[in-house]
């Protein structure tokens, strides 16, 4: 019998993985008090970003079937 692995249910509504194996996430600092922030900096958060490789490992342990 196999057993069923839990997905962290905390993860999977903060990480997405990609087809190449890379972990996404969403951006830092682009929610709220964007008024003071500059439009290049802005335009900026919209660019996919990443997990860094040192984290990666652990977040694929938390979504075993991402």
């Amino acid at each position: 019998m196999k057993l069923k692995l839990k997905t962290h249910s905390g993860a999977k509504k903060r990480f997405k993985l990609t087809k190449n194996g890379k972990v996404k996430r969403g951006h830092a600092f682009r929610s709220h008090i964007l008024t003071k922030k500059t439009t290049k900096t802005t335009r900026g958060y919209r660019q996919p970003c990443y997990v860094d490789e040192t984290n990666a490992a652990a977040l694929k342990r938390m979504l075993p079937y991402g």
